[in-house]
């Protein structure tokens, strides 16, 4: 089974250290943590100081997602807040090699993401330095959007890239995830899934993280 990662996008704000002990004693896997400048995306939501706090409560691993402009200049604190695991995004940055390297030599495992429209062979030449592969499923900037269905078949594309390629980067799905399409998410053999609203609008998210992990 893969690896349940609940977005705390989708948490309640007001409500951010109890959403997290709810998460803590799940059996999901990481913290996704979604970062937004308001520049790379239309939204801002966490920065610095919260990833600080989220880190202070939590007992599984911050898997972050840095949806800004520039991110080299924020990976040691990012480090710092936490993270453990950590993607850019090829779109944001020109010098993605250099970046990813930053990333690794602070021991932080060092993952490429990927928005709907750019295609699988722009990752030719990153893939086999990369941990893991963030494949966008929604456009990025805002929480509880459908799932767009092309993205099956850059998974497919990814997954024979990969092999071709004889990377060991794994893969990872973010966004629009629901009771109904998991199932053939869970038959493309990812290995991470991200899940917000399908796990914290749900009336127990303790229960909702045992369901997927059962598939």
């Amino acid at each position: 089974m893969p690896l349940i990662a609940p977005s705390l996008l989708a948490a309640d704000f007001a409500n951010l250290q109890r959403d997290i002990e709810k998460i803590n004693i799940s059996d999901a896997d990481l913290f996704h943590v979604d970062i937004m400048d308001g520049v790379f995306v239309p939204n801002i939501s966490f920065g610095l100081p919260v990833c600080k706090a989220i880190q202070k409560y939590a007992a599984k691993p911050l898997d972050v997602h840095l949806m800004i402009v520039q991110p080299e200049r924020y990976i040691a604190a990012f480090q710092d807040a936490g993270a453990e695991w950590l993607s850019v995004h090829i779109e944001a940055c020109p010098h993605l090699h250099s970046i990813i390297y930053q990333i690794k030599k602070l021991g932080i495992k060092a993952g490429v993401a990927i928005n709907p429209h750019t295609p699988i062979s722009s990752l030719e030449d990153i893939i086999r330095d990369v941990d893991f592969v963030n494949v966008m499923s929604v456009n990025p900037g805002f929480g509880g959007q459908k799932f767009i269905q092309h993205t099956f078949e850059k998974l497919e594309k990814l997954r024979k890239l990969i092999k071709d390629t004889e990377s060991t980067a794994i893969v990872e799905i973010d966004g629009g995830v629901s009771f109904e399409n998991y199932q053939k998410i869970i038959d493309t053999e990812v290995e991470i899934i991200v899940a917000g609203n399908m796990i914290f609008s749900h009336a127990d998210p303790v229960q909702a993280i045992q369901w997927l992990k059962k598939g």
